[in-house]
């Protein structure tokens, strides 16, 4: 804790005795004071240099032990002062920033929602970090605007200082982050309706996606530049501000120095990379202008109505930051500075971006929908040039092609059936047999119709085959055997009596009008048990 000044301390009043002093008609011990080496200075404060302590009524301690412990103390780091107009101020931004919080996350929820598979060229959280930044800048604003509020009520200006100052920067730092993504995601969402149509318009390996790939990193890199410029410091100084000549030596030096300048450079950098990409976008995805004057023209004709109020919103927010790293009297840095500058240049843009943001994403649509719309224009203009014309909804309702959501598994079974004989409704006075959809649902399956278990009507094969095609012969037996009824089909396949000897067959011959004579002939004649056995003479004797 730094000391006040020598030339603000004040002697001890005098008390009843050489020992004693009265201090706000309370008597302490002056030789345990002198002891502890307190100092009492005239804005109030009693302080050995680690201790102080408020002097004054009502915060006035009753009493001090021997060992210099004070009885009903209260330290000088206590807001005792009321809510000044810095307090005030830093409420009711708060509220506007809590406020602008919701809406960001409703726009997140809105454009961040998918309705179309994702692409690996155009990522889901491409189109959320705009949101992202924003929920970002409001938290951030929000913890430094209620810190504010004890700044000016401290009676010795400490942590809320630190803390104000620390999310300030933070904020800042988001807000510049917010216009880049939203401007980097337009010029996307403009290459990916460019491409939509014809995947193959533009290449992936030309000055423009080299461009696209490396502006990110490159703005990255220096806005991480700033952060590193800032951040990571010893923020202690800042608070030293408890007289004027401490403020000059330690807090005025401190919230100027060079790593303050250079950190609001760098974010003037990032301010013009982000000026630089939204060129880029309006020159290779919308129609192109020959010439200086039209090049401008044409600049500030494509550029969105969003872009045109916040680019120079956010190039006023980098300019108050150059200014504040100059000027310490305009700094949000300062107890007591200047509220209007700090709340004009500091956080007023941040807050009017973030709205800006949250307003338009109410009005624009979801990317998704918008490229379902726009294929739907496309396909309804290639059908009008081929003269394709479709048939209107009501339709597919008179015509019964619309399934009725209350329908059981039964009807749709038998509406299944119905389509696949070629009838996409019952004929009047047709009755379905109830085991049909039964007898379907148990193997998962169309039920056969009983027209396929009837006797088949004769085909082209049903005559017997005269020809030498083998193929074609067996065909015409199979087709044969599938007409005949089930009774026949059996009565075929039993097994029955052998056929008739060779030597049977050649003797007596088959009667032609009588199907198997030669086997009831052969069975009465005893002509082959009294002649000699056969002589075989060939194979074909066997």
């Amino acid at each position: 804790m730094a000391l006040l000044s020598a030339r603000e301390a004040l002697a001890f009043p005098g008390g009843d005795n050489s020992s004693d002093t009265i201090i706000n008609d309370v008597h302490l011990n002056l030789t345990t004071l002198s002891h502890w080496n307190y100092t009492l200075y005239s804005n109030g404060s009693l302080s050995n240099g680690s201790w102080c302590l408020l002097a004054f009524r009502p915060y006035m301690p009753s009493y001090v032990l021997p060992n210099g412990t004070f009885l009903n103390v209260t330290w000088c780091w206590t807001p005792t002062k009321p809510i000044d107009v810095r307090g005030g101020v830093a409420v009711g931004y708060a509220v506007l920033f809590g406020i602008a919080l919701v809406l960001t996350l409703v726009a997140l929820n809105k454009h961040g929602r998918l309705h179309l598979p994702v692409e690996k060229r155009f990522y889901p959280i491409g189109r959320r970090w705009q949101w992202y930044w924003g929920s970002w800048v409001c938290a951030t604003a929000m913890i430094s605007l209620i810190t504010s509020i004890d700044v000016d009520r401290y009676f010795l200006p400490e942590l809320p200082v630190i803390l104000s100052s620390f999310f300030w920067y933070l904020m800042q730092m988001g807000t510049v982050a917010l216009v880049w993504e939203a401007v980097r995601h337009w010029g996307s969402w403009m290459e990916r309706q460019f491409i939509d149509p014809d995947p193959f318009t533009l290449r992936d390996d030309d000055r423009r996606s080299k461009v696209e790939f490396y502006l990110p990193l490159l703005f990255y890199l220096f806005l991480w530049l700033n952060f590193f410029m800032i951040v990571p410091r010893n923020w202690e100084p800042v608070q030293h501000q408890r007289y004027p000549q401490q403020t000059l030596n330690d807090a005025a030096p401190t919230a100027t120095d060079s790593r303050f300048k250079a950190g609001a450079f760098l974010l003037a950098v990032c301010w013009l990379i982000t000026v630089y990409s939204l060129r880029h976008s309006i020159k290779y995805y919308c129609p192109r202008n020959r010439g200086i004057f039209n090049r401008i023209t044409g600049f500030f004709r494509y550029t969105p109505l969003r872009f045109m109020l916040i680019i120079p919103l956010v190039a006023a927010l980098v300019t108050y930051q150059v200014l504040v790293a100059f000027r310490f009297e305009y700094s949000p840095l300062k107890v007591g500075g200047l509220d209007a500058a700090i709340f004009a240049g500091g956080y007023t843009p941040s807050l009017l971006i973030v709205y800006i943001q949250a307003v338009f994403g109410f009005i624009n649509p979801n990317e998704d929908l918008e490229l379902q719309r726009q294929r739907r224009v496309r396909h309804q203009a290639l059908d009008r040039e081929m003269g394709i014309v479709y048939k209107p909804s009501w339709w597919r309702r008179v015509n019964g092609e619309v399934l009725d959501p209350n329908a059981s598994m039964r009807d749709r079974l038998l509406r299944n059936v119905r389509e696949v004989q070629g009838n996409k409704r019952p004929a009047p006075g047709t009755e379905i047999p109830a085991n049909a959809a039964d007898g379907a649902a148990d193997v998962e399956m169309t039920p056969v119709s009983p027209a396929l278990t009837s006797p088949r009507p004769p085909g082209p094969h049903s005559e017997r085959y005269r020809g030498r095609s083998d193929r074609t012969r067996q065909q015409a037996a199979i087709d044969r055997v599938a007409g005949l009824p089930l009774a026949q089909r059996e009565e075929l396949m039993m097994d029955g009596p052998p056929p008739p000897s060779y030597t049977e067959t050649l003797s007596t011959g088959p009667s032609p009008q009588v199907p198997g004579a030669a086997r009831s002939i052969s069975a009465q004649s005893s002509a082959s048990t009294n002649q000699p056995p056969q002589q075989i003479r060939s194979m074909l004797d066997v």
